[in-house]
Formats: structure tokens, sequence, C-alpha cells
């Protein structure tokens, strides 16, 4: 089953003659070397790019911040109808962009028209943000006076985005900081350039009709180099990277030595405690999907099982069965729920994996593997597999991008807790229980560490409406719903004297003759 590829370009606006960057709203070429996007479904080349130089980049930085010269002052609720259009535009070119995103990614179709589904939730949420942008009323300590605070927009928003969610992440980041009045630059991974292309091109037609300025949604197609320039570049005020912890670090060390902000969004190495209470069926499907969905290559995938002594064999016996239903395959094939990792760096990451598994102690209960020839020739493919470990192994404490699911047994939920929180990572956590104490146990201050913490649901996926992100090496970023609006403006305490006049806060005296 292959995609008619060069038709979905063309309806997505992307031709041999649009092949690189953008100084805002219109996209140009870049002047620096080819880039190829393959698709690691067959291993063909989809469609080659241009990545951008220097020169082009200090263009789109320019463009940008003379955009947020005018963007700034178009009322909220204004700039939140463009992206309310946007959202429409994503809708009208959902099953399109989202067979892209599978196609070029490698994650199921359903995930890809997920993902799609996620951008045009950001948008919906954006909207009504827009009316929303709060600052607080306090009363002063001096008579006559009114304190309050108000939100401004920071300026530029550099959103650097990672190759297993293509485009929800940049949505999430871009939706907000545009109704907050800031413009962006966006530096998609570049093992993933054609989708960011793709929504470059929705986006301008919709912010062309409503006259938004030129430069508020700006793409740069480059390399980590192209990363670095942002996160060193004081006209940036604000730079949000998903990513690995390594590069999270590199990131922080540049944005914190310029005195900029940062948000975060790091590795993840999630688990999932399963209790004498649980819902077995619940529990099974949950992990299953939190494994192997997207091959494993989300930093919110299920990486470890922590189940109880007194229910571990017949759970054990449940998840193996599961997995033998497992098909894996071409992503757009609806019956296959298991497609590629991004390329072959990534099967080697993961063979490498297994051998560290096993070289410590653990067996495996599903063998791993690569899959080749055939279906499978683009060397991509691998399986889906099952360790029983230690949970002391150096390699469980580590986040390998891949279908590698690590199962260990407990005594006590306490002990399940520690277990769990005993990992550099804090991103996504869950338990199974229908026992209301150990679910609030989990849910307390002594419970999970991490910014996600489920009950009864798996760690994979998130809604809207919730804050994202995590603690410890997952970065502390906070992005999507609930307040993480405040992260792209600056915070401003106003006081109106209203009186005749200035008496000082604290009682203090200071009079002039």
């Amino acid at each position: 089953m292959l995609p008619d590829i060069h038709s979905i370009l063309e309806k997505l606006g992307i031709g041999p003659e649009n092949d690189a960057w953008s100084t805002g709203t219109i996209s140009g070429k870049g002047n620096g070397a080819i880039l190829e996007s393959t698709s690691p479904a067959d291993g063909k080349v989809i469609a080659t790019t241009m990545l951008i130089t220097e020169s082009d980049y200090d263009t789109v930085v320019e463009k940008a911040a003379e955009a947020f010269a005018g963007w700034r002052k178009v009322p909220a609720p204004k700039r939140g109808e463009a992206v309310r259009q946007f959202g429409e535009e994503l809708r009208k070119f959902k099953d399109e962009l989202g067979t892209l995103v599978s196609w070029e990614m490698g994650k199921s179709l359903q995930e890809g028209l997920g993902e799609v589904q996620e951008m045009i939730d950001i948008c919906d949420f954006a909207v009504g943000l827009s009316r929303q942008l709060y600052g607080l009323s306090m009363h002063s300590e001096r008579p006559a006076h009114r304190m309050y605070e108000q939100w401004h927009p920071l300026g530029i928003t550099g959103i650097i985005s990672a190759f297993n969610f293509p485009v929800a992440v940049w949505s999430w980041n871009s939706a907000l900081a545009w109704v907050c009045g800031n413009t962006c630059i966006w530096k998609p991974s570049e093992k993933t350039p054609l989708t960011a292309i793709a929504c470059q091109r929705l986006v301008a037609r919709v912010f062309k009709a409503n006259n938004v300025p030129e430069g508020v949604s700006c793409l740069v197609i480059g390399d980590r180099h192209t990363g670095k320039l942002m996160s060193d570049d004081p006209r940036i005020p604000l730079i949000s990277a998903t990513g690995s912890t390594r590069m999270g670090k590199a990131v922080s060390a540049a944005v914190g030595a310029r005195l900029g902000r940062s948000i975060l969004e790091l590795g993840g190495n999630n688990a999932v405690i399963v209790t004498p209470n649980a819902d077995l069926h619940i529990a099974i499907t949950g992990s299953v999907f939190g494994a192997v969905g997207t091959a494993g290559q989300r930093c919110t995938s299920t990486r470890r099982l922590i189940v109880h002594e007194n229910i571990y064999e017949t759970f054990k016996q449940k998840l193996v069965s599961a997995y033998q239903q497992l098909r894996i395959g071409n992503p757009l094939d609806p019956e296959v729920h298991v497609g590629p990792l991004i390329d072959t760096g990534a099967v080697q990451n993961y063979l490498q994996a297994i051998e560290r598994c096993k070289a410590e102690g653990g067996r495996f209960i599903v063998e791993g593997g690569q899959l080749t020839g055939g279906a499978y020739a683009s060397g991509c493919y691998v399986k889906p597999c099952i360790a029983e470990v230690n949970a002391g192994f150096h390699i469980v404490k580590e986040e390998t991008f891949a279908p590698i699911l690590y199962l260990m047994k407990y005594k006590t939920l306490e002990e399940a807790i520690a277990i769990q929180n005993d990992v550099p990572q804090g991103l996504s956590s869950a338990i199974m229980t229908l026992n209301l104490r150990e679910a609030e146990l989990y849910l307390s201050c002594v419970g999970s560490d991490c910014g996600i913490a489920n009950v009864n649901i798996g760690t994979s996926g998130a809604e809207i409406g919730g804050a994202f992100g995590g603690e410890k090496e997952t970065g502390g970023g906070r992005e999507s719903g609930s307040d993480a609006w405040k992260a792209y403006m600056r915070r401003q305490t106003n006081t109106i004297n209203y009186s005749s006049e200035l008496p000082l806060a604290q009682g203090i005296k200071f009079e002039l003759d």
C-alpha cells in the first residue's frame, strides 16, 4: 500500500519549486546543502529540500522581529480568530497531512491523523484563550492606590521540535505563542522536513487572507548548527525545545548563559504500576499500546512495567499473549499496530540496548530483533520485545527510543513507587488499580514524582486541556493547556496612585520642603 505522495504534496501546497525555508508566511528557497526526506516505511526518498545558511537565518530573525512590532498591537481576540481559521484549514486537509506524517515519520495512519487532530484541538483551545489572558487584581497597603498585574508578549518564540511528533508539538507552542502576541521561528527535525513545510503552506494561506504581518510564522529547515544559532541568539527571548536530555542540557546552558527563557520537553522513562486490585484488561491494553505505539518512539512511551508479585505470572502470560497478536508493517495499513523506527540508526540503538540488557542478566520473554527483506527492506523495522529485569539494571534507568519493555515485580506499593521514581527522568507515569487508597497515595506528595500521573490509563498520550511536561531530566517545561500560556508572556505589576498625595509603602516618611 503506497500513498500517492505527489498528489498529497500538491494538495498541501508543496511542489518542486517550493523546496526550502521561509522568511515569514511566504516561503522561498534556502541556499545551503541538499536535504533528503526518506520514508522509513520503504526506505525511499520522498522529496528533497535545502538547508538554510546563516545569512538565510539572519533574514528570518529580522523578519520575525519586524513582524512582532505590529502583531503585538493586534487585539488578542483578533489574533485568536486567525488561529481559529488555521484550525479550520487543518480540518480540510487532515487526511492529507495525517498521511504525510505517517509516511515521513513512520507512525501508523491512525496516529498520524490523531496528531493532526491534536493540532486542531490546540487551535480551538487557543481561540478561547485569546479572550482569557487574565491578570490579577490585588489590594494595595497604601490608600487610594490600585494594584494589578498584566501579561505582555515576549517577542520571538523559537521552536525546536523532534521527529516523533513532527507537527503537533509545533502547534502546541505556536498556537499559544500567536494568541499571546508573539511571532514564531520553527526549526523542525531534519528527519521530517516535509510535514513542516506543509504546515507552513497551510498557515501561510490563512494568515495572508487575514492580513497577518509577514514573519509571524517562520520556518527554518536547518541542522544542529541552526538549533545552536537559535539557542545563542539574544533576539529570541524564548526557546521551546523538544528532544533528548543531552540536547536539552545544551540548549538550557546556551539560553541560560544569555539569561533567556527555555521550555524543555526532554526524555521519558515511564512506568506503569499494576496492583492486585487492577482491572487486568485495562492494564494490558494500556500497557501494550503505551509500549508499542509509535514503535516506542514517544517521550511518553511505557518502558517499565512494575507488577505485584501475587499477579505477576498471570499478568505476564496475558502480556505475552497480547504481544503475539501484534502486526508489524506498513504504517498506512489499518491492520498494522507497529510501524518502522525512524531510521537505521535508531535500529542500532535498539539492538545495542537489547545486548546490554542481556549482559546485565535480563531474560527476554518476547524476543526482539531486526526485520529485513520484502516488506521490511528499508531496514527500519524491529520486533517489540519484553525483558524480565532487575529494577537496578543500568539499562533500565536509560531511555531507549524503541519498543523495548522492561518487566519487574514488587511486594508493597511503597516499594513500587520507589522503583518507579528511581530513574533520572520524570515525565509520565500510571497506576492500574480500583482501590481508592492506592490511587490517592500514588497521586499524593509521596507518590509519583512525574509531571504526569495517571490512574487506570496508560502513560502514553496527553489531552490538550492539561499542561504537558515533566520533572528532573525531562526538563521541567510545560506546554499546551492549563496556564502554560504564561511561559510565552512577561508579567508586569502595575500600581496606580489616584490620590493627591504620595504615601510610601511600609509607612516610610520621606518629605521635602
